[in-house]
């Protein structure tokens, strides 16, 4: 395995700018989220509970983003190897599962809400006019907040989505709130609660694969380990590579191992090239970066029993 220092180095200032920038975002969204909660509560509105439930999700994205932040700057022990990174994938597997309950309930809500329609469904549009206003201000500081360090890596891209996303829902709070202050039509309300949940479902149940996919160790997205094998074996004095594995730590964290059988008699500097032959090819032909891998070099002819047989 390679390391760049200077990558270090930089992930490191990286990560303390994405983790200051994602705690902000995550203060100011779960502030907007219980008031909100107060808001549903007080106003009765659909469609402001269906987006509490969306900026809970927001919340447990943004937690697990935050998390990923800080746990790039740390360094692995004995303990854990690769820190406390899979708890991101646990969280947004979690979270993943509340927004399609969340966005399931308000489906069905919305419906009897249309269909048996009650006088006192909203008490206040003005109120729901308020909490609105507020839900998309919080958005659009998240969106500046965010804005310039989304493309930094996918884990601040996921953020970056999660609350432009999150921003729709609150338009359609503020929309609800106008139709039914100029209108007085309030079954506009579970209208608008039913849009936002037909938002949220799809994003859950990608949200629950993605999280899925990594906890069952599935190859990364964009990698085709055949043709991985297929450009490792062009290296020169390589025969052939077998036991060729690929998975995902965290949110960009990829990581791929391999046995790779070369010609025998070969120098120790040999093989420090061809690792480095190797690396090279990786980072050269496949547009998912590997940054951590583990190639065992195997002359031809090597078997398991062989290296029993030498341990005796």
């Amino acid at each position: 395995m390679t390391h760049d220092h200077g990558t270090v180095m930089r992930n490191g200032e990286d990560g303390r700018s994405h983790q200051k920038r994602l705690s902000m975002t995550l203060a100011l969204t779960g502030t907007v989220f219980v008031a909100e909660v107060v808001g549903a509560i007080v106003t009765g509105s659909l469609a402001l509970l269906v987006d509490a439930g969306h900026m809970l999700t927001d919340i447990s994205v943004l937690a697990a983003a935050t998390i990923t932040a800080i746990l790039m700057r740390r360094k692995p022990n004995n303990t854990r190897t690769w820190g406390w990174a899979r708890l991101e994938v646990i969280t947004a597997g979690v979270g993943a599962l509340i927004l399609l309950f969340v966005g399931i309930y308000a489906l069905a809500e919305s419906g009897m809400r249309l269909f048996h329609p009650a006088s006192d469904d909203i008490r206040d549009p003005n109120l729901l006019l308020f909490f609105g206003i507020l839900g998309l201000a919080a958005n659009v500081g998240s969106i500046i907040i965010l804005a310039s360090q989304s493309k930094d890596n996918m884990n601040m891209k996921a953020a970056f989505l999660e609350v432009m996303n999150d921003a729709l829902g609150s338009v359609a709070v503020v929309i609800s709130a106008l139709v039914m202050m100029s209108t007085g039509w309030v079954g506009f309300d579970a209208v608008a609660g039913g849009v936002i949940a037909l938002m949220m479902i799809p994003r859950a149940i990608k949200l629950l694969h993605n999280a899925v996919r990594v906890l069952l160790e599935e190859t990364p997205e964009g990698l085709d380990l055949d043709k991985v094998r297929e450009h490792m074996e062009r290296v020169p004095h390589v025969i052939a590579v077998h036991d060729l594995h690929a998975s995902t730590v965290s949110t960009g964290m990829p990581i791929l191992m391999a046995h790779v059988v070369v010609e025998r008699g070969l120098t120790m500097e040999q093989g420090a090239q061809i690792l480095a032959q190797l690396q090279d090819c990786l980072r050269e032909h496949f547009p998912v970066s590997v940054p951590h891998t583990t190639f065992q070099l195997e002359p031809e002819g090597y078997t398991t029993a062989n290296a029993e047989h030498l341990h005796q």
